[in-house]
């Protein structure tokens, strides 16, 4: 018992340090990236090519002064960053990064905990994160905050129902919730599901980039509109919290993404983590990409995708998948 809770421990601070690390390089690669797009350079000056640029942006949020405007309600304020960075962590303790590892002569699982039913699991947590935004926007004693934090309520429920049935399809197939057994029915490339549920796979790329508020759905931040949404009136280390939160929510649907429709650690020749992070790697790219490519829907063109184009396609998906299955 005493191994297991050392184990456990020890695979849970190293996937914490990992996560948080590839967060703020996260913020690196976004903004060297979007600067190639751009024709610009990005940051190049704090250390060697401006690999201490996370370094020295999380030094100034720490020792920015911290501004409690009149109006917020104060515990509710306080807590609204903490509850929407929280749930982006929690994801990863689902997700398998590795097949088991030897270390000391013991085997230790690539999965902080193996749950029979982990698919479940990532869609409860990462429902919740939205609730941060939303206190956020109503603590705040802000109209620009309060649309923004509507927005992302009214947004998460247009897409958590797309989210959630785009996965269905994989789930009838594989007949598991496992994500670990999900990545062991994986075990070649013509194994992966995205052949298998090309449009499946589209329909959770679509829900996902919309459920963390990325471009072209950024509707809650929308900085043209609502100078900068639910977060306008945060400051120092509790917009740092917003701002991690949000790399750490693309970060564990790029793992999601990876393990459920690409193999996860699966692959040839090279150890099967590094075959993990580089997927993921892939997805952030991606990400990034779209950022500097594609404008921002209108809300309401935001809000008709939803629900005439994305809601009837899972339903035709999930319905012509049983189908198939059952014949």
């Amino acid at each position: 018992m005493l191994e297991m809770i050392i184990i456990s421990s020890l695979k849970v601070v190293a996937v914490i340090v990992v996560v948080l690390t590839g967060c703020a390089y996260s913020t690196l690669l976004e903004r060297r990236f979007v600067a190639r797009i751009q024709h610009r350079l990005g940051p190049i000056y704090a250390g060697p090519q401006g690999l201490l640029q996370p370094l020295a942006d999380g030094l100034k949020l720490i020792f920015k002064e911290d501004i409690l405007p009149d109006k917020v309600e104060r515990l509710t304020f306080t807590l609204a960053p903490v509850i929407s960075f929280i749930p982006a962590i929690l994801t990863f303790a689902v997700v398998p990064f590795s097949s088991d590892i030897t270390l000391f002569g013991y085997e230790i699982p690539g999965v902080i905990s193996d749950l029979n039913i982990g698919i479940l699991y990532v869609l409860a947590v990462t429902s919740v994160g939205v609730y941060g935004i939303v206190l956020a926007g109503w603590s705040s004693g802000s109209k620009y905050s309060l649309m923004g934090g509507l927005r992302a309520s009214a947004q998460m429920i247009s897409y958590e129902v797309g989210y959630g049935l785009s996965l269905v399809g994989v789930l009838i197939i594989a007949n598991t919730f496992s994500l670990t057994e999900l990545v062991a029915q994986q075990a070649t490339v013509l194994d992966w599901y995205v052949f298998r549920q090309p449009l499946g796979f589209l329909l959770f790329l679509t829900c996902a980039i919309a459920e963390t508020n990325r471009v072209p759905f950024d509707m809650p931040e929308a900085e043209s509109e609502l100078v900068a949404g639910y977060h306008t009136e945060y400051s120092s280390m509790k917009f740092a919290m917003f701002f991690i939160g949000e790399y750490a929510a693309m970060l564990a649907v790029s793992a999601i993404a990876a393990t459920v429709f690409f193999g996860g650690w699966q692959g040839p020749i090279l150890p099967p983590m590094v075959w993990f992070v580089m997927k993921v790697f892939c997805f952030m790219l991606f990400y990034i990409w779209l950022r500097g490519t594609l404008p921002r829907f209108r809300y309401d063109q935001l809000m008709a995708f939803g629900w005439k184009v994305i809601f009837p396609l899972a339903l035709l998906n999930t319905m012509v998948t049983a189908a198939l299955v059952m014949l």
